[in-house]
């Protein structure tokens, strides 16, 4: 009876806190804990109380996440263990620890996948798209936030079915497509008015005042912005308000306000401080050093430099400590520090070249905006120059003086004086042409750099941006006309498959043009990722990956060795999946005396090699192992499953 009357208490008291003050909410989960309830409602309690602790302590809703897993585990709870895995998940994109939060967001997906709950499954596609948009795969972004919206509006979800439209709008930004990204937002911002949803209201007035900013329409973006602001002070929504006061005091900066700009930005940061947002405090503070930069109030510019810096390191934010680097260079090289602006000015270009390869339109667009590498050198190469001569000038005045004050001498210190001027002039003269030198060099490498962005760039905004537009066009056309030839629905499934394989494609030619050396730990990182996107997308069939934990993660190939290593695999893995029928395949990579070794295995039908003609996949991969001087076997039995294996020399 007693227990019977706990659930009912606990069921009411979960629809009715979501008004109570966290803390008071948080007092009467752990009642309920202690109370001992049966298993399925302390889970419940459990992930309330993760969830809300997210804004309290952050450690406490790890404990709790995790209490509410392994209590799911131990007792078979699926339904609860894939809602641990899904609040474990968002406690990890807080912290902007974005690879975490994809492993732990598919994990739930794999199980809200296997018990058909379509809605937790729309859920977990829009977070990992969010993942995808914060990280820059745009591509990725509209894919995973297209599914979500497709299955909100099949379960008439009109509320989250907009929440989605407002993401994809944002993408089209990502894209540069403002005026679409424009029109989507103000259409939302109708039907939130409509529907008297002000917070998400508030979000849509930021989005539409960012949109008119990029259309360079600053009226109406300060219209928006302070409209965003007055809704969110009224409802203490501190998330967006936060996000409201960084975004209108970088508007006031280009305006030239730059009091106004310090203040909105140091309202921002204390918001930010509060929601213990490492990336926004990291941002803002970064954003807040430069203005003190501009303003000329160097007193207050290293603590922002080094808060931002800890802050961006400690959640791999790279494009943020990329800034920081760069202010810090500008900022020691206004103190005259020359080592200094020497140590981050290394430091930017080893960062900005490694970000190179990992987030092509984020980087490229924010270094090429932002910073001019070159001009930046010479600036501090001029600096260096200004001193030197002025250090000049001090010798000449110190030997006039000496020679005034010691005429007995005159002759001996003049002709040292002499004698010590002209060497130092002659290291001067020394100086300055290897600082020349310095200068052509970098020059010409910056100049190969731009143009192999240049291209990197063209091809992702371009030719991956229309991919992606046939394919949401083609799906665009299957869902609103309601196709029913099978033919023409078979004919633009196969051009969408070709478009989306294209973009992955594209995606990897990227990657490898943007190195001239690829580290094993790439080569791995990228295996993981496809064999990844396979288990997901191939329920009946299990993907293993494995590698020798012998083997140094610095070891170093070639662009083409890299490329040609990963689409054999790729090759092994796609017939694998076409003609083995196999429960298993596994990537196996290890060490051998003088070789790495790579098996790809599978346990299907098999086939006779001596009499098995080859077609093209097989020669394509033996002419790929050819130009990186590797040997390549295959062996297979009928009904014994298939190996291939590829021995690589040091």
């Amino acid at each position: 009876m007693n227990k019977r009357l706990l659930s009912t208490i606990f069921i009411i008291f979960s629809f009715c806190c979501f008004s109570q003050n966290p803390v008071k909410i948080i007092d009467s989960l752990k009642q309920v804990v202690d109370s001992k309830p049966k298993d399925s409602i302390t889970i419940k309690a459990y992930s309330d109380l993760c969830w809300y602790h997210r804004n309290v302590s952050i450690d406490s809703a790890f404990s709790y996440g995790n209490l509410a897993l392994k209590l799911s585990e131990k007792t078979k709870n699926k339904i609860g263990e894939a809602q641990a895995y899904n609040d474990i998940g968002i406690l990890h994109y807080d912290l902007a620890e974005y690879p975490k939060a994809i492993n732990v967001y598919q994990k739930s997906l794999k199980i809200r996948q296997r018990l058909n709950d379509s809605l937790g499954v729309a859920s977990l596609y829009n977070k990992m798209g969010l993942v995808y948009q914060n990280t820059f795969k745009m591509d990725s972004a509209i894919f995973y936030a297209t599914k979500a919206l497709h299955i909100y509006e099949a379960k008439n979800n009109i509320r989250y079915a907009i929440a989605l439209r407002n993401n994809i709008a944002n993408i089209h930004k990502g894209l540069k497509q403002y005026r679409k990204a424009l029109d989507a937002h103000l259409e939302i911002a109708k039907i939130n008015t409509e529907v008297k949803d002000d917070e998400a209201l508030v979000k849509s007035y930021n989005n539409i005042a960012n949109a008119y900013l990029f259309l360079k329409d600053t009226i109406n973006s300060i219209s928006y912005y302070r409209k965003g602001i007055e809704l969110a002070e009224k409802r203490s929504n501190r998330n967006e308000m936060a996000t409201l006061y960084n975004n209108y005091g970088s508007l006031l900066q280009s305006k030239n306000e730059i009091p106004e700009a310090i203040k909105f930005l140091n309202k921002s940061l204390k918001l930010r401080q509060e929601l213990n947002d490492n990336y926004g405090i990291s941002s803002t503070s970064l954003h807040l050093a430069g203005l003190y930069l501009d303003f000329g109030e160097l007193n207050k510019v290293e603590k922002h430099l080094r808060l931002g810096l800890k802050l961006s390191e400690e959640s791999g934010a790279n494009e943020l400590k990329i800034d920081a680097y760069d202010k810090f260079t500008t900022f020691y090289a206004i103190k005259k520090n020359t080592d200094s602006v020497i140590y981050y000015k290394e430091l930017f270009k080893a960062l900005k070249d490694t970000v190179f390869s990992k987030q092509v339109i984020k980087e490229v667009t924010e270094v090429q905006e932002k910073y001019n590498a070159s001009e930046r050198e010479k600036e501090i190469l001029s600096q260096r120059a200004d001193l030197a001569e002025k250090e000049l000038n001090i010798t000449r005045k110190n030997t006039q003086l000496t020679g005034l004050g010691v005429l007995a001498i005159v002759i001996s210190i003049l002709g040292y004086l002499l004698f010590n001027q002209q060497k130092l002039k002659n290291q001067q003269l020394k100086r300055e042409v290897e600082l020349k030198e310095a200068l052509v060099k970098i020059e010409t490498q910056n100049r190969l750099q731009e143009q192999r962005l240049r291209i990197s760039r063209d091809l992702h905004d371009n030719i991956g941006a229309q991919l992606t537009f046939i394919i949401s066009s083609i799906e665009n056309l299957q869902y609103g006309f309601k196709i029913t030839n099978d033919k023409l629905n078979n004919k633009l499934l196969t051009i969408s498959g070709f478009a989306r394989d294209t973009i992955y494609e594209l995606r990897d030619t990227i990657w490898a043009m943007n190195k001239s050396e690829i580290y094993l730990e790439d080569l791995q990182s990228r295996i993981s990722n496809f064999i990844d996107k396979a288990d997901i997308s191939l329920s009946l069939m299990k993907f293993e990956f494995h590698i020798d934990e012998s083997l140094s993660k610095d070891l170093v190939l070639t662009s083409v060795q890299g490329m040609n290593i990963y689409r054999i695999i790729q090759e092994a893995i796609n017939n694998a999946i076409k003609y083995s029928k196999a429960k298993t395949v596994s990537v196996n990579i290890f060490k051998t005396n003088q070789s790495f070794q790579i098996e790809i295995k599978d346990d299907g039908n098999g086939f006779d090699v001596s009499s098995q003609k080859e077609g093209n996949g097989l020669n394509n991969m033996r002419k790929r192992a050819t130009e990186i001087e590797a040997s390549i076997n295959i062996e297979s039995k009928i009904n014994m499953g298939t190996q291939l294996t590829i021995n690589i020399p040091y």
